[in-house]
């Protein structure tokens, strides 16, 4: 076999590249020179085994950083390839004629390991490039090596091409030219490669940059489109998503296209080509990033054991375990660690916007200064580049903080973008805007950019302004509590951006609100926003309601106390500070009452009025909720939270315009029989007064008059066929629900084994209201949604509820054994890495008549099941249940009485009840928490 050259590749003989060398050299004098292909095979498993596990084994323990370990991992991987290729040839030697190019290979990296870096998990990615068409002894080698690299297990991306071919290929595609700009050579003919960069670089020379940069920036933005047009999307991928490696690496390209640099750090160098486009600071701070990332990427890799790029709930704690993050004080070792990555993220996104137009200047010389430019502008300190508006010349950020927030404002009025020159002025000088703190000039334009203009204006959305003034980090040092919420994750499925980015959205949605965008979804809210006396009330408490969300504490209560400073300081009145300050302390109040609380009972109305106290600040606390809650996620909001929160706000808004008090319960009992009983006319006095005789107080106020006519017929109905069980279902589209009323005789327990039947069933329970009747039957309500969060409607599975209601009555389906099947089904392992401490409160303070329980824990197939058996074992009545879920968070709510009727006051049975509750909040099915950080391979695997 022929020795490998010095020049096969260029890496340096590692230890491990000799010892396969000396392999294949003892091979080959066991065979007569020729080593056969099986043996050959099993010397390169165990040199590319011992690759992996010398990367692997430096990397986790320190050696070396992730950036260190993808270039260590790369070099050891050219060392393999330059060896198969020298194998290669020596069994398949190329053709004798070499005179016209024919027998000429040159074996080239591409893309990432093209640029000398590889991921344990990633794509190898090969050029194999002959000066013309290849022969069949060429192709015969090229074919051998590669069938060898994919039974080694590698994955490969390859390209046999000409030089020719690569010209013609890289001018049409900028992916192609992209893989080319990075492309290495490893072995094979180093004139042949030589004479192929040379061509390459004079044919990216004619086609100049311009094409190029704009075709990697519709790449990018695409990308952003596909992956989160946001550096903080909660379960973030780490390569193509914003602020992610691929950014960097499309700076790194442009770069490389512009000034032909191979490294970063000489954009900063005042005598390197770019002239030092970036400071040390800068370049410093993309080093640290690109470090980050790749050691992030690395551990990612490994626990996952294939190429996964996105950082999901599951994988977090361990990565972010790995890595070194742990508890301090009260915030968890994950959301330091995903704090750090949003940080990185940010920053990366912030360089882009730094680099990049300075790239751009270099490569298509300084924007064109318009001419259109009017005076008023020019007075202002402004000039339009490009049609874009920038800082004249002579009018710094630097020496004139204000104009950081004057030019936001300018283009906001005349509805024009921010050159990318002004952002990148804005993220240089963004700690100057300190100086504007307590600044009134500052603070009017702030509250003008907040709360924008009450026009149609496209422009005037107040969210615009918010991100660009958080991204570029303006925002962080006018408002230095706003620092502290940046890249502020909250690690649940309930939440989809973290603090900051959430607030900003939630500013969006109450634009939205104004402009009348949401009247279908939102109708009292749109309607009320315009009647608001305390508009810039309303935005700065949007603004502030999550101020203080990671400090510890109950951050409505710490936002409150941040608001009474804040305010004053942005040019609020004394009235509108303590507004704000409200409004942040009870910013939950409404959903919180509205999900959990059951709204018939007088004593929930009264006690939410004491609170409020006046119209004005429901109808703020009202608008307030409905952007929080839209803004968290589209899966938050829905038609029947909706009309749960209408109905709380009217009923409270009765009350606070003194209108029928709800203390008078016998008077509103009256009225709904005598609305019900007209909606029964063709029935005799005798049928009416029964159906009328049948519900308690809480029946008649639990429903309107027409569902009351409803259920009366459906009784009327069941006595007549003397069937012991009914069930009615009917969709709600509006309200997103399907309503499924159960009338059976009533007996302990009857809740849960409903409540387990519609689990086994798939439909997911939001409501109920039990009512027992004075003929000792129940009639049960409730009303349920699909795994989609919409109507549970379809009629095969509708039928299949009566049949497993029935079953489940009668005992003929064992419902412990079929919801733990179905819970199998649809619980994945990434929702079950969110911990969700279970927590059980009794509250006998709430109702007059009830105790009041309220159990926190992970949702689940079967909960609902599991925690009124444990209430019934107890021996309690529930009267109703109110059902609500935040991501994989369920906070149930039941009043509930004794055998006696009477609230449970002993404390023996409060505390025996804890501790069913508990246990039955606890998922047997849920696996142990994750090692949090391996030391070695096979824990890790096992993470």
């Amino acid at each position: 076999m022929k020795t490998m050259s010095p020049t096969a590749h260029l890496a340096d003989p590692d230890p491990a590249a000799t010892a396969l060398q000396e392999a294949l050299s003892a091979l080959a004098a066991e065979n007569a020179g020729v080593v056969p292909r099986e043996a050959a095979l099993a010397a390169f498993r165990r040199h590319l085994a011992r690759i992996q596990n010398h990367v692997r084994d430096t990397f986790e323990q320190g050696g070396t950083s992730g950036l260190g370990a993808a270039r260590r991992l790369a070099s050891l991987t050219d060392g393999l390839i330059g060896a198969l290729h020298d194998y290669a040839l020596s069994l398949h030697p190329p053709a004798a004629a070499q005179s016209n190019g024919i027998g000429r290979l040159a074996l080239a990296a591409t893309g990432g390991y093209g640029r000398g870096v590889l991921a344990p998990f990633s794509d190898i990615d090969l050029l194999f490039l002959t000066a013309d068409e290849p022969s069949p002894s060429v192709l015969r080698s090229v074919e051998f090596m590669l069938y060898f690299l994919w039974d080694l297990g590698l994955k490969v991306g390859h390209a046999t091409r000409s030089v020719a071919d690569c010209l013609t290929e890289a001018n049409g595609d900028a992916t192609i030219r992209t893989s080319l700009l990075d492309a290495r050579p490893i072995a094979g003919d180093a004139v042949l490669f030589q004479e192929f960069a040379t061509r390459f670089r004079t044919a990216c020379a004619e086609a100049g940059a311009a094409t190029y940069i704009a075709a990697k920036q519709a790449e990018r933005a695409s990308r952003h489109r596909r992956y989160g047009d946001s550096p903080f999307v909660v379960e973030p991928n780490i390569k193509e998503g914003r602020g992610g490696l691929r950014d960097l690496q499309t700076l790194y390209w442009i770069a490389r296209y512009v000034f032909g640099t191979n490294i970063m750090a000489e954009l900063a160098d005042p005598a390197g080509p770019a002239g030092g486009i970036l400071t040390e600071t800068e370049a410093r701070l993309a080093r640290r990033s690109w470090d980050f990332l790749w050691t992030l990427r690395f551990h990612l890799h490994y626990v996952a054991g294939r190429a996964e790029e996105r950082l999901t709930f599951d994988l977090q704690p361990v990565v972010g375990a790995r890595m070194g993050y742990t508890r301090h004080g009260r915030q968890d070792g994950v959301e330091r660690f995903m704090r750090h990555y949003f940080l990185t993220a940010r920053e990366v996104s912030r360089l882009t916007h730094v680099l990049e137009p300075a790239l751009m200047r270099a490569a298509l010389g300084p924007p064109a200064l318009a001419q259109e430019t009017d005076a008023q502008l020019a007075a202002a300190g402004f000039v339009l580049a490009d049609g874009q508006l920038l800082s004249a010349k002579g009018r710094s950020f630097d020496r004139e903080p204000i104009q950081m927030l004057r030019i936001l404002q300018v283009a906001r009025d005349r509805n024009l973008r921010l050159h990318p020159l002004a952002m990148r002025a804005l993220i240089r000088n963004e700690r100057r805007a300190v100086e504007l703190r307590d600044d009134p000039e500052a603070a009017a334009l702030f509250m003008d950019l907040l709360c924008g203009r009450e026009s149609e204006h496209h422009h005037a959305d107040g969210a615009v302004w918010l991100k660009i003034m958080n991204e570029t980090g303006v925002l962080g040092r006018f408002l230095p509590d706003w620092a502290r919420i940046v890249g502020q994750m909250q690690f649940d499925t309930y939440h989809v951006f973290t603090v900051d980015e959430h607030t900003i959205e939630a500013i969006h949605v109450l634009n939205t609100l104004e402009h009348g965008e949401l009247a279908q979804i939102a109708p009292v809210a749109s309607d009320i926003v315009h009647n608001l006396q305390s508009r810039r009330a309303l935005y700065v408490a949007m603004l502030l309601h999550d101020i203080a969300k990671g400090r510890g504490g109950d951050h409505s209560e710490l936002g409150a106390e941040l608001a009474l400073d804040v305010g004053p300081s942005l040019g609020l009145s004394a009235e509108e500070t303590e507004t704000v300050s409200w409004l942040v302390l009870h910013h939950l109040l409404l959903s919180q009452t509205a999900f959990k609380r059951d709204i018939d009972d007088p004593k929930t109305i009264l006690d939410l009025a004491e609170v409020i106290q006046s119209p004005e600040r429901l109808r703020l606390l009202l608008v307030l909720t409905v952007a929080d809650m839209r803004a968290v996620s589209a899966k938050v909001w829905n038609g029947w939270k909706a009309t749960l929160l209408r109905e709380l706000y009217a009923r409270v808004g009765e009350v606070l315009a003194g209108g029928l008090a709800t203390t008078e319960r016998d008077v509103r009992v009256q009225r709904a029989k005598e609305a019900a009983a007209l909606l029964l006319d063709d029935w005799t006095a005798e049928e009416r007064e029964r159906f009328l005789s049948l519900g308690y107080g809480g029946y008649w106020l639990g429903f309107d008059p027409e569902t009351h006519a409803r259920h009366a017929r459906m009784i009327r109905d069941a006595e007549a066929r003397g069937a012991p069980l009914t069930v009615e279902t009917q969709p709600l589209p509006a309200r997103a629900v399907t309503e499924v009323t159960v009338y059976a005789a009533d007996h302990a327990g009857l809740f849960s084994q409903i409540a387990g039947a519609l689990a086994v069933a798939g439909a997911s329970i939001v409501d109920a209201r039990i009512h027992t009747l004075t003929n000792g039957m129940a009639l049960d309500t409730f009303w349920v949604q699909d795994a989609a969060g919409g109507a549970f409607d379809a009629p095969h599975r509708l039928a299949r509820l009566y049949v497993l209601i029935e079953q489940a009555l009668t005992g003929r389906i064992k419902l412990g054994a079929e919801i733990r099947k179905a819970s199998k089904a649809l619980l994945g392992r990434r929702m079950r890495a969110i911990h969700v401490p279970p927590r059980v409160v009794i509250d006998n303070h709430a109702s007059n008549r009830y105790t009041v329980i309220e159990v926190n824990g992970r949702d689940r197939p079967g909960l609902l099941h599991d925690v009124t058996s444990a209430i019934s074992d107890q021996g309690l009545q529930i009267a109703s249940a109110h059902v609500t879920t935040y991501g994989v968070r369920a906070v149930d709510s039941f009043y509930v009485k004794d055998v006696f009727g009477l609230k449970v006051e002993n404390e023996r049975k409060l505390q025996k009840l804890r501790e069913a509750l508990l246990a039955a909040l606890a998922n047997p099915e849920d696996p142990p928490a994750p090692v949090p950080a391996p030391a070695r391979r096979k824990r890790a695997n096992a993470a």
